[in-house]
């Protein structure tokens, strides 16, 4: 790539006079030492101090020639740096292409190879010292000028990156220690992932070195980026004070308890290595905490209070403010966020901390801990939600899960199926908010958040319920019936109610399809394929059989064709596969004389995080889509997944039609996530029509997919 690289008269023009020539001209070639460049690069900085008087581009430029003043002069003929780079992002020549000498004496040994510090890697000085963070500007000038060094045709650099302190004794880079290693955001090979924080790094490195030794202790990354790992071994740390062993990188009823007994708030605490992991877990959670993790100060209690307020928790009261202290380090110790989240809603937020504030604060619940109050309708939040349901329907508090069991149903079908007021109300009207959009032909309707907090019965929020019935295809009644509590709560739904759509693995023959029309079903999902053959300890036998389209047909029955290689394992999405399988089922559904235009199903069949949708769900159906054109895109492809990636497929991967697997309630991808706009079967339960002979029940959205009613002849 092109960076621009300033030559070394633009700082070669402060030095002294008498060495001012030399300074300006291009760089000596040292034709005795061995030098190729090849490993990498090493990370260097200034030294102790502040570079607060470096606050001009000239400031910078006399800050080289004193850097190259003291080589000159000293063990050095020249700079020993290959290059600089200032806080403004303006990188400068120092050795440029020839062998430096900043890096020290001997070899390292890096990855199994031998090879001399100097002569394998270029070095790079960032102009900060070690009370200054580097800047933005900066960090990006370094990422580009590696990618330089690593695009040269001659004395290309590896792709290492190491901090001066590698193998050698010195506290250089400073703080820009926490980007000097592969994979930071310096390297051009990872995505940018912007400045890290500091004060994050220093707990990250503290935590390590301080536990390193502990039973059962994981080490954290040393990046300065928060994330999982951090604040596990934080928890780690935090169970090692605390006495227990060996300790586990999750934060259970031991852990809570053992909190609970200690009683004391981090300012009532003299253990200042629980000190240093509080402040570090704010820190980790975005506070600005103490600078000094060891001292719990004013700026950490300032933080503690924020930290309270955003939970929805008191904070005034002592007593109250001790009681909660356990259920507050538990989320410290997570990756909860209690600020909103960039595209998150302020309506959600509050309702989030209103369920922390009444029903962990105030009621109690024990088996509820704090909700998220990002503003994101997520897992978390639906199971706190539930246990707020079950307390106000009345289900005692030692038996509040979470969970949509039978005692749950009971409860929504007796008092929660009544008018309600209060709380109760407040949760119902709650739970259309996190539910909405919900769509009528005419678009998208909102749920009204003025809607949520008031004890009357209003025409907007009777409008939207009945529009929400009718969207997920349940009895239009405008009420709180249980029906309408279990679609707003879990994405089967009542999984009582009666569908025309079903699928299976097994073949329909005509006694079969005979049978299926007699309970009320209309279309059949069945499999165009199967990777497996009949020899395998796994094969299914779940592909059409020659012959099967016409038999469903027969029987006044309607399929529709679904595509499952092997749709339970991330591995097996790639572009190249759904291409090929783009391609198998375009050939298998002309096989079988289904005719063009037909939507076929590629299923998703686990729980893909959005994670593994960016990296591969999308992949594999831009893959489909090619697939299917290569044979003239004679079908539409439609996508079977949770309700996450439903939707994510049809926006951004082009799926005509979503097969929703609503029945797998408990998926991450099917919580805090509405209905696809596009969807046109519910798979709300499995179940044995006949002995052996197991079935999905499907809701078959009205006016959606009409499947195959007829097949072509004479193609």
């Amino acid at each position: 790539m092109s960076v621009t690289i300033n030559n070394r008269i633009t700082w070669g023009q402060y030095v002294p006079l008498i060495l001012r020539a030399h300074a300006s001209a291009d760089p000596i070639p040292n034709n005795t030492d061995p030098w190729s460049g090849k490993m990498g690069v090493f990370i260097h900085y200034l030294g102790s101090g502040d570079t607060s008087d470096l606050v001009t581009e000239e400031d910078c430029r006399n800050a080289i020639a004193d850097v190259y003043w003291d080589h000159a002069t000293g063990e050095f003929d020249d700079i020993a740096y290959n290059f600089l780079v200032c806080q403004h992002g303006h990188i400068y020549m120092g050795r440029g292409y020839e062998r430096g000498e900043a890096n020290g004496g001997g070899q390292i040994e890096y990855d199994n190879e031998k090879v001399g510090r100097n002569e394998g890697f270029y070095s790079i000085l960032g102009l900060i010292r070690s009370g200054n963070l580097a800047s933005e500007a900066m960090l990006r000038s370094i990422r580009d000028l590696i990618q330089h060094l690593r695009s040269l045709s001659t004395r290309p650099a590896g792709g290492k990156i190491l901090p001066h302190s590698f193998g050698w004794d010195t506290d250089c880079p400073g703080n820009l220690h926490m980007y000097a290693r592969p994979g930071s955001t310096i390297d051009p090979s990872v995505p940018w992932r912007g400045p890290a924080d500091i004060y994050v790094y220093r707990t990250q490195k503290w935590v390590n070195e301080t536990y390193d030794t502990a039973s059962g202790y994981i080490v954290c990354s040393e990046t300065g980026y928060t994330g999982w790992p951090t604040v596990l071994s934080l928890t780690q740390g935090l169970q090692h004070e605390l006495g227990i062993s060996p300790t586990v990188q999750n934060f259970g009823p031991g852990t809570f308890n053992a909190v609970k007994n200690r009683g004391l708030l981090p300012g009532e605490d003299g253990n200042a290595n629980l000190i240093r992991i509080y402040n570090g877990a704010l820190w980790a959670k975005g506070y600005w905490a103490s600078t000094d993790l060891g001292d719990w100060t004013g700026d950490s209690e300032d933080a503690l209070a924020q930290l309270y307020g955003d939970v929805g928790l008191p904070y005034a009261d002592l007593g109250q403010r001790r009681a909660l202290w356990p259920h507050v380090v538990r989320a410290l110790m997570r990756m909860d966020q209690f600020r909103k989240v960039q595209g998150g809603d302020d309506v959600i937020r509050s309702i989030q901390q209103r369920l922390n504030s009444r029903y962990v604060a105030s009621v109690g619940i024990p088996a509820m801990g704090l909700v998220p109050c990002d503003g994101v309708y997520s897992r978390d939040v639906q199971q706190g939600l539930m246990m707020a349901i079950q307390y106000e329907t009345g289900i005692a508090l030692s038996s509040i899960n979470g969970y949509f069991g039978p005692g749950t149903q009971a409860a929504l079908k007796g008092k929660g199926s009544t008018t309600l007021t209060g709380d109760l109300r407040y949760l119902f009207r709650a739970a259309c908010y996190f539910n909405s959009p919900t769509y009528t032909p005419q678009g998208a309707t909102k749920y009204l958040a003025a809607d949520i907090g008031i004890d009357t019965q209003t025409g907007t929020h009777l409008g939207w319920v009945q529009n929400f019935q009718r969207f997920s295809q349940i009895p239009v009644t405008g009420h709180n019936d249980y029906t309408t509590w279990a679609q707003l709560l879990v994405s089967s739904g009542d999984t009582s109610r009666d569908a025309a759509g079903c699928d299976g693995i097994t073949e329909i023959t005509a006694e079969r399809g005979r049978l299926l029309k007699a309970n009320g079903y209309e279309i059949v999902g069945r499999f165009l394929d199967e990777h497996l053959s009949p020899g395998d300890p796994y094969y299914l036998g779940k592909a059409l059989k020659p012959g099967e389209p016409q038999t469903i047909l027969n029987a006044g029955l309607r399929f529709f064709p679904i595509f499952q290689y092997n749709g339970t394992q991330l591995e097996n999405f790639t572009y190249d596969k759904g291409r090929d399988q783009g391609g198998k089922a375009h050939q298998k559904a002309v096989e079988h004389r289904i005719g063009p235009r037909t939507c076929i199903y590629f299923a998703i069949d686990y729980d893909a995080t959005d994670e593994e949708i960016d990296s591969h769900v999308l992949p594999y159906f831009k893959g489909v889509r090619d697939g299917l054109a290569d044979f003239g895109s004679r079908y539409t492809f439609g996508v079977y997944g949770s309700r996450n990636v439903c939707i994510r497929i049809s926006r951004e991967g082009g799926a005509t039609w979503s097969f929703v697997s609503g029945m797998s309630w408990g998926f991450s991808g099917n919580l805090g996530f509405p209905l696809p706009q596009n969807w046109s079967f519910n798979q709300i339960k499995e179940y044995d029509f006949q002995p052996g002979w197991g079935l999905d029940h499907n809701i078959w959205r009205l006016g959606s997919d009409p499947g195959v009613s007829a097949l072509v002849t004479g193609e």
